[in-house]
């Protein structure tokens, strides 16, 4: 399995239609090579020198093999590792890279919350690489000069429809794709179960009118219901938006956007660093809040287990709850009934970074 189908680890580096033969020109492009590494480690140095205390200056072999002519990227480093409850100007300025890199903070305002730290744990894990088990949350020296390389985050699935999704079970991490570019890049907290392990779970929930069990209804119910928490991977498409809070036999949701039967990607209040949902996908609340504005009815859902590729699962169906046998009270609730308008249109309230980036190295999936 090549790294662009690996659908475990992403990998760092061109795209293939960016590689051009160049077997015969081997020895005269290695002597040439040698001399620009020559004159760009010259270069570094020079600029290492002059440029004061602690600057970096890095010219990447991609922009001599692709004849760029920009200038050296100047690396800005950190006075110290950030983390939660960290304030001040360089919170400020990792939270605007990482707007411009489509991971979403929150308002770039300088205080390392549990936003920042929420896309702090997708990059870490989906660009540097750390298994979510291991993810720390933090910004140390080596992860912001990563983060100020010129990255470029390429669909597993290009070529689909104009607009899809792409889920990462392993890492955690969910992509829109708007024509194979990034609109949001954010972590998430999906079931606790796999195709391989049972993880089931007995509650009573509410449910609203709508909803599976309680489809003519005209008010919420509660019922006694057993499942699994299980998130399939496979190959789905978006098939109704939902505006505001529902509930259902998965548990509470905040502007869902149903793919897989009573599956939903969706907002919560809760999005902690691993599996924790009854199968449904998990967004931070700020990010739910214009999500409906990327996506639309009939945008492809892949779902990658990290066991079989989507496309090996087709679009398989979620294991379906059943009564508990042990729920006796079965009356209906006065829940107030949820909205049900089925088209999103807040405007989106992504912050917009101030500075731009050229986009010169990949990071593919």
């Amino acid at each position: 399995m090549s790294d662009s189908q690996n659908p475990r680890r992403p990998t760092v580096g061109r795209s293939r239609s960016q590689v051009t033969p160049v077997n015969q020109w081997t020895p005269a492009i290695g002597a040439a090579l040698v001399l620009l590494i020559v004159i760009v480690v010259g270069v570094v140095a020079s600029n290492k020198d002059s440029s004061g205390i602690g600057s970096q200056t890095t010219t990447t072999i991609d922009q001599i093999l692709n004849g760029s002519t920009v200038s050296p990227i100047i690396k800005v480093p950190l006075s110290q590792t950030l983390g939660k409850g960290s304030a001040g100007a360089e919170i400020k300025m990792v939270q605007d890279r990482l707007i411009e890199l489509n991971f979403d903070p929150g308002e770039p305002d300088g205080v390392f919350g549990e936003r920042t730290r929420q896309a702090i744990w997708a990059f870490e894990k989906l660009v540097m690489g750390v298994q979510r088990e291991n993810i720390t949350g933090k910004v140390d020296a080596q992860m912001w000069s990563r983060m100020q390389d010129p990255l470029k985050i390429l669909p597993r699935r290009p070529d689909t429809t104009p607009n899809h999704t792409e889920v990462y079970l392993p890492e955690q991490v969910l992509i829109v794709f708007r024509s194979n570019v990034p609109a949001i890049i954010t972590h998430i907290s999906s079931g606790t179960a796999s195709s391989a392990t049972d993880e089931e779970w007995c509650e009573e929930v509410t449910i609203s009118p709508g909803e599976q069990d309680n489809e003519t209804g005209t008010q919420a119910i509660k019922k006694g219901v057993c499942g699994v928490s299980w998130t399939p991977g496979g190959v789905y498409k978006f098939y109704r938006l939902v505006v505001g809070r529902r509930e259902s036999q998965l548990g509470g949701m905040y502007n869902p956007v149903y793919f897989n039967k009573g599956i939903a990607v969706h907002g919560a209040q809760e999005v902690p660093a691993v599996p924790a949902s009854h199968g449904c996908i998990r967004l931070p609340m700020h990010i739910s809040e214009y999500f409906q504005t990327l996506v639309s009815k009939g945008d492809q859902v892949f779902v990658f287990d990290g066991v079989k590729e989507p496309e090996e699962y087709g679009a398989q169906s979620p294991r379906f709850n059943w009564v508990d046998p042990n729920y006796t009270t079965t009356t209906s609730s006065t829940v107030p009934t949820a909205t049900t308008t089925t088209v999103a249109t807040t405007t989106s309230t992504v912050p917009t970074a101030t500075t731009t980036t050229v986009a010169t190295t990949t990071v593919a999936p």
